[in-house]
């Protein structure tokens, strides 16, 4: 079964998490079959200043 890593800006809550994991489990195992205990999911909060698009930084003012 897959292993997700999900990578994304920090301050989501733990309630937040927990409910992203559970929905990525439910879907895959609908999709791909298999059991909830053989999806892994792997999430890595990123700090605003080590995240940039379009050549900004996140900590940057946006217009």
């Amino acid at each position: 079964m897959p292993t997700y890593h999900v990578e994304m800006l920090e301050g989501r809550t733990l309630e937040q998490k927990k409910k992203l994991v559970e929905e990525i489990t439910r879907v895959s195992v609908e999709v791909l079959g298999g059991s909830p205990e053989s999806v892994d999911i792997l999430i890595v909060d990123v700090k605003r200043e080590n995240w940039a698009t379009g050549g900004r930084l996140w900590t940057e003012p946006r217009e």
